[in-house]
C-alpha cells in the first residue's frame, strides 16, 4: 500500500507561481530495481479530470500536458521519495483540485487516469485577481 500526501496548493493571481509537493511512503523507494510512475492530475470544478504531468523512475521520461507545457516543470527527489510539481505563470484556466497519483503496475507512464492505482487526498489551487 503506497501513501501519497501533497501539499502546496493555495490561492494565487495570475501570473504567480506554486510549486505542489508530493511525497511517498508505504514501500522501498530507491531500489535500482524500481520501475514506477509518479505524477499529476487535476479535477475541475465541472469534475473534469485531466493529466497534467508524469514522470518514470525508470527511464526518467517526462510528459506534459499540452495546456502546461512550457509553464509547468515536474521533478523528483529519490532521496525524500517526493515528486514536485513547479507551477509558473499560473492562468485562471489552471484552477484545479491537482492529485498526485502513483503506479507500478505497468511499468510506464501514462496519460490516462485509470492506469494509476494510488491517489493523493488532493490539493486545491486557485487562480483569480
Amino acid at each position: 500500500q503506497v501513501k501519497l500526501v501533497e501539499s502546496g496548493g493555495g490561492l494565487v493571481q495570475p501570473g504567480d507561481s506554486l510549486r505542489l509537493s508530493c511525497t511517498a511512503s508505504g514501500r522501498t523507494f530507491g531500489r535500482t530495481y524500481d520501475n514506477y510512475v509518479m505524477g499529476w492530475f487535476r479535477q475541475t470544478p465541472r469534475k473534469e479530470r485531466y493529466f497534467v504531468a508524469a514522470v518514470s523512475s525508470r527511464s526518467g521520461e517526462i510528459r506534459y500536458a499540452h495546456a502546461v507545457q512550457d509553464r509547468f516543470t515536474i521533478s523528483r527527489d529519490d532521496a525524500t521519495d517526493t515528486v514536485y510539481l513547479q507551477m509558473d505563470s499560473l492562468k485562471p484556466e489552471d484552477t484545479a483540485l491537482y492529485y498526485c497519483v502513483f503506479d507500478e503496475r505497468r511499468g510506464q507512464l501514462s496519460l490516462y487516469y485509470g492506469d494509476y492505482e494510488y491517489w493523493g487526498q488532493g490539493t486545491q489551487v486557485s487562480v483569480s485577481s
